[in-house]
């Protein structure tokens, strides 16, 4: 590699995990190379033109939080919004947008080819030069050679992938891209074991020939609302446009079932392991025998292009029933499919090879992040991208990693699960997943994570000081709310009350106090009691869920405390030989062996560890400490 550039961090794929990747590193003074297949495509939406839903979207509030890329410039690029769950708690409340993809592309390719430090190249990545265990660069399959000190790959679903329709097969990736047959044999020469995943897509029907007199209209209804929490207001937003609700037929179910013999699925040729959450319309079919319609989202992607996506309808079946089953789905009787479904598989590593810096365990400097690991989606993507990215650059400027703990971030929960207890199948964010969900909402992602991003440089001191504004107004309004008085004869509440059809007043009240009702709103209080300083709507959001929820986040807290202290007891790799544990199982050995985690706590998490082998663990390591 004599003749070679050379980089501090190169980024393999130009995905939404390698965006934030090479931005975050950038950012963080590092000379960063971005490597993508197709410049055109870096930041492709190649399934739904959606960001965001249920957990997703805390994960892309934790990433504005963290200085991260994805909320922006997905707030730049909506056309409509909407939040879900309003009818549950607020831990589980989440905004989706549904955005233009290919606007989003173009945004999102035009501000990285402006950031110091990052430069872009096309080209296909055939091999990672590797020394003594430890990475180097990488090689192109035109010659060229690139030197770096470490090397980040997120390849997503284009490593030795394979779509599928029918019985007709292609070595390509989404969007036609080509398939990387060579790096994935170059990971297997270096000693990485691999696994065959599987996803798929929906066709995308023409716009204008859909009867929209038989669809169901769903608006939007939080176009006010945004991902960032730096930007509350879009400059020249896109105009808002609606997205469809139908259905299935018992039509479509015959039409299915009469072709189960020609789905890749069932006849073999599809080997990769799907996931569970996001079936296939054929495998609905199965799954649920009983029921005769589905329901679909016709969903647009974009204001200013005909293409609209078949949200629930992924499908690997032939193109000749793909047109029929179309047909066979209220309003879309004449409808013209512009693309094909699909499904593809690739290559995912095992991911229980990776340390929570997402660093591989065993080449130093090498990291990954993305669908290689073995998600699904864009968000849980990008967000190991930004904690890959982060945790390179620290390593290189010599500084303490960065985890984050899943009691405080929905990311920490990924990683955790991912690299704890690893993945049979694509893994998909849930609100679920997360134990201490009340203190990881989304609204309050900014309150957890952003001193951290400014410590880390990932943000810049103006945003750093808005920030804290922000915290001092919300806390002041709480305080002022629970200081309060209201009088027993204040007319403007006794109206109020009697407006939400609440309890009239015994006696005096606090303002907090009275806005724990579960019907009285700060709006309302806001009316009668107006703070002195002007609060933005997230903000009066996280003054009522402060008050409201008071004692359920007072509860949460002292049982993450608890959590913590399994995390705090360290375990020093350097000074611990699992094969000399005494009373550790052979099965307990090989999965610490494997996993090699770096708190008790986190060992208690890992597939088949009992407790009676955290309790050996324990009475081992204070034996060490004495000793």
């Amino acid at each position: 590699m004599a003749n070679s550039k050379k980089y501090d961090v190169i980024v393999v794929g130009g995905g939404h995990a390698g965006c934030e990747a090479a931005y975050a590193t950038a950012k963080m003074g590092l000379k960063t190379l971005l490597v993508t297949l197709s410049v055109e495509t870096i930041a492709l939406m190649p399934c739904n033109p959606s960001i965001g839903g249920s957990a997703k979207s805390h994960l892309v509030f934790e990433i504005d939080a963290l200085g991260g890329l994805m909320g922006k410039i997905a707030d730049k690029t909506a056309i409509q919004k909407r939040i879900l769950n309003q009818g549950k708690g607020p831990a589980v409340h989440a905004l989706r947008a549904q955005v233009n993809r290919f606007k989003y592309s173009r945004r999102m390719i035009s501000f990285l080819e402006g950031v110091h430090n990052l430069a872009i190249v096309q080209g296909e990545v055939t091999a990672l030069h590797v020394n003594n265990q430890t990475i180097k660069g990488i090689v192109l399959n035109t010659g060229l050679t690139y030197k770096a000190k470490s090397v980040i790959l997120t390849t997503g679903t284009y490593l030795r992938s394979k779509v599928i329709i029918g019985d007709f097969e292609k070595n390509i990736g989404p969007n036609e891209i080509t398939s990387t047959f060579e790096l994935s044999e170059n990971l297997h020469n270096l000693g990485f074991n691999t696994m065959r995943f599987k996803t798929g897509t929906p066709p995308r029907l023409d716009k204008r020939t859909l009867d929209y007199a038989k669809l169901e209209v769903q608006l939007g209804d939080a176009d006010y609302y945004t991902f960032s929490f730096s930007e509350n207001i879009v400059e020249n937003p896109l105009p808002k446009i609606p997205c469809y609700l139908t259905h299935t037929s018992k039509e479509t179910k015959k039409i299915i079932e009469k072709n189960l013999h020609r789905s890749p699925l069932l006849s073999g040729i599809i080997e990769g392991v799907g996931p569970r959450y996001c079936p296939s319309i054929e495998d609905k079919t199965i799954r649920f025998p009983d029921k005769n319609t589905h329901h679909l989202f016709i969903e647009p992607e974009g204001e200013d292009v005909n293409e609209m996506y078949l949200q629930g309808f992924s499908t690997s079946l032939p193109a000749d029933v793909q047109e029929e089953m179309v047909h066979s789905i209220t309003g879309l009787e004449k409808a013209h499919i512009m693309k094909l479904a699909y499904a593809i598989e690739y290559d995912v590593i095992h991911v229980e090879d990776l340390h929570l810096t997402l660093e591989s365990k065993k080449i130093e400097n090498l990291y990954f992040a993305g669908q290689i690991n073995g998600t699904s989606g864009y968000e849980e993507a990008a967000a190991q991208g930004l904690i890959a990215g982060i945790n390179s650059g620290l390593k290189l400027l010599k500084k303490e990693s960065f985890i984050l703990r899943r009691s405080e971030s929905y990311i920490g929960v990924l990683i955790d699960d991912l690299v704890t207890k690893g993945t049979k199948e694509p893994y998909r964010m849930f609100t679920a997943r997360a134990e201490y969900r009340l203190l990881l909402r989304q609204s309050n992602s900014d309150r957890r994570l952003t001193e951290k991003a400014y410590e880390l440089d990932l943000i810049n001191y103006a945003q750093f000081i808005a920030f804290k504004e922000k915290i001092m107004r919300i806390n002041a309004e709480v305080e002022r709310l629970k200081e309060l008085s209201i009088s027993l004869k204040n007319e403007a509440v006794k109206n109020l009350l009697k407006e939400k059809n609440s309890t009239p007043l015994q006696q005096g009240i606090k303002g907090g106090d009275l806005l724990k009702r579960p019907e009285i709103k700060y709006m309302d209080l806001e009316r009668i009691f107006p703070p002195e300083v002007e609060l933005s709507y997230k903000e009066k959001e996280e003054v009522e869920l402060l008050i409201k929820y008071e004692g359920y986040i007072k509860k949460q807290i002292e049982q993450v405390e608890k959590f913590n202290k399994g995390e705090k007891k360290k375990i020093p790799h350097d000074l611990i030989d699992y094969n000399q544990v005494k009373g550790l199982p052979r099965e307990a050995i090989d999965k610490l062996n494997q996993v090699k985690p770096i708190s008790v706590g986190q060992a208690s998490r890992i597939s088949g560890i009992t407790p009676a082998d955290i309790q050996v663990l324990l009475i081992y390591l204070e034996h060490k400490r004495r000793s």
